[in-house]
C-alpha cells in the first residue's frame, strides 16, 4: 500500500484524514469511505463525499485533499464522457485506471494530493486499481487507503474471501470503517458506500453508531 509524502519535510501540513476502502465481489465492486474532513485536529466538515461515480460501470474513491480529491473525479467524469462519444462504447475500467495514471504522473511536478481507489464492472468482470499522487498503479482485490487504513486493513485481510458478494463486501466494509474510526480521530460522521453491479450503480448511506 502506497503512502502520500510525510508532509513535515516540506513544511507544509497536508490533511489526510480519511478511511477508504475498495472491494472486488464476484458479482461487482464496492467503494466505501467516511464522511469527516479535518484538517489536523480541527473537523472542517462532517459531511465531505470521498466516493464519486464516474460512469454507470465506474467509480471512485479517494483519501487526501477534499479539493484535488474533487479534480480526480470531475476528469475522469469529463474523459469517460468523451472516450464514450468518441467510441461509441463505454469506457473499461483498466483503460480508465492508466488514463489516471498517465494524468497524475503528468501532474507530478503539481501533483495532487490523493489516493485513489478506481474500480468498476465490464466485459473483464469487476476490476480494481490503487494509485498514489504519482500514478503508481496496482491492482487488487481490496484496498484501503488514508490515515485510518492500517486499522480497516485489519479486517479485510481477516475476512475478505474471493467469492464474497456485493450485499456481503458492504457489511464488511462498514465493519472495516467502524473499526479503523474507533482509533483514528480524522475519520468518523457516517459511511457513504457505492456498489457497481452488471445491473448499474447504487449509493448509500450508513451511520456509524
Amino acid at each position: 500500500m502506497t503512502s502520500l509524502p510525510d508532509s513535515s519535510q516540506s513544511g507544509i501540513e497536508i490533511p489526510l484524514g480519511a478511511t477508504t476502502i475498495g472491494l472486488v465481489c464476484k458479482d461487482g465492486v464496492v467503494l466505501a469511505s467516511e464522511r469527516r474532513v479535518a484538517w489536523g485536529t480541527f473537523v472542517l466538515s462532517k459531511a465531505g463525499k470521498k466516493v464519486f461515480k464516474v460512469t454507470n460501470e465506474i467509480g471512485v474513491a479517494c483519501a487526501g485533499l477534499m479539493s484535488d480529491m474533487q479534480v480526480i473525479a470531475h476528469t475522469m467524469e469529463a474523459q469517460a464522457a468523451l472516450y464514450a462519444l468518441d467510441e461509441r462504447r463505454s469506457m473499461p475500467v483498466k483503460a480508465a485506471a492508466k488514463l489516471l495514471a498517465n494524468i497524475l504522473f503528468q501532474r507530478r511536478s503539481m501533483p495532487l494530493f490523493a489516493q485513489t481507489i478506481i474500480a468498476g464492472v465490464g466485459e473483464g468482470g469487476p476490476k480494481m486499481f490503487i494509485l498514489d499522487l504519482l500514478g503508481s498503479l496496482i491492482e487488487d482485490k481490496y484496498a484501503a487507503v488514508g490515515s485510518g487504513a492500517q486499522v480497516a486493513i485489519g479486517v479485510l485481510e481477516a475476512e475478505y474471501k474471493d467469492n464474497i458478494t456485493v450485499e456481503e463486501g458492504k457489511k464488511m466494509v462498514v465493519k472495516a470503517i467502524k473499526s479503523a474510526v474507533e482509533r483514528d480521530a480524522a475519520s468518523g460522521n457516517g459511511v457513504d458506500i457505492l456498489t457497481i453491479t452488471d445491473s448499474g450503480v447504487t449509493e448509500a448511506s450508513e451511520s456509524l453508531k
